[in-house]
């Protein structure tokens, strides 16, 4: 273990092996540090926040600090992390509220870019990529996979699906569909990620699949998409892939706003 000397580690905090504790770090009393975690010049943790191994914490990054939520009077909330996250410079991770499940949580693999915020309750799973600048609302849900570019802006109980693309700038304010890429403001779906899901190890006949489900549903001017789906997932041999976007698109539906999750909330 290497903690440099202007650090401050409060004595109940738990420090794995192997850890490395730059100049003017804070770690609080409810703190747990993985074994392999580098934490930078003059990061922050602070709450009850549990790191898992080998996360890389950026100079300036904030943790476990309370929700920005007015409904949050210091109840016992928290926040963990997985394994093997890079967290870049002035990243902040705010713990849960008693409205959500009083947890945030960050799995494994994901790469935070400078300057990205994740609000309380939210939920990002694995091998996500956040670009600098780019806002979570709280209780949103970044399903595995999922990119969003610099300076996306996300509403508040907000879905991202897995492999999806989110375009830089964009103001998303309802759920963005899996594997699909939206961009704009107004936000638009504008087809297949193509080259994530080739990146990602998809096979073609699943892509050029999602391709046609693409089409029969976003290049028809009928309101009542129902029996679209219905004959989306009559084909035989559809994918996996296929019917779990049918699978979101009725769930965001039924919804409050094209928020699944906003359907869903207790206060």
């Amino acid at each position: 273990m290497k903690i440099h000397p202007t650090a401050h580690v409060d004595g109940r905090a738990e420090v794995g092996r192997n850890v490395e504790i730059g100049p003017h770090v804070w770690i609080g009393p409810e703190a747990t540090i993985g074994d392999d975690c580098v934490v930078g010049h003059g990061c922050h943790i602070e709450g009850r926040v549990t790191l898992g191994t080998n996360n890389i914490l950026s100079p300036y990054v904030v943790l476990g600090t309370p929700p920005q939520d007015l409904t949050f009077h210091g109840q016992a909330t928290e926040l963990v992390v997985g394994n093997d996250n890079v967290f870049r410079e002035f990243v902040t991770v705010n713990i849960g509220t008693v409205t959500g499940d009083g947890l945030t949580r960050i799995g494994n693999r994901n790469y935070l870019m400078i300057c990205s915020h994740v609000g309380h309750d939210c939920v990002v799973e694995d091998e996500t990529l956040l670009v600098n600048g780019v806002l979570l609302g709280g209780h949103c849900h970044i399903e595995a996979g999922a990119k969003l570019y610099g300076g996306a802006a996300v509403n508040q109980f907000v879905t991202i699906g897995t492999q999806a693309f989110v375009g830089g700038l964009t103001r998303i304010v309802h759920d963005v569909p899996p594997f699909l890429k939206v961009e704009g403001n107004p936000a638009r779906v504008r087809g297949v990620n193509e080259i994530g899901l080739q990146r990602a190890g998809y096979e073609q006949r699943v892509i050029d699949e999602l391709w046609e489900a693409f089409k029969a549903i976003y290049r028809t001017r009928e309101l009542n998409r129902a029996p679209i789906y219905e004959m989306i997932e009559s084909q035989p041999g559809v994918s996996p892939e296929t019917r779990y976007l049918v699978q979101f698109l009725r769930r965001s539906k039924e919804g409050v706003h094209g928020r699944h999750k906003e359907g869903l909330r207790r206060g």
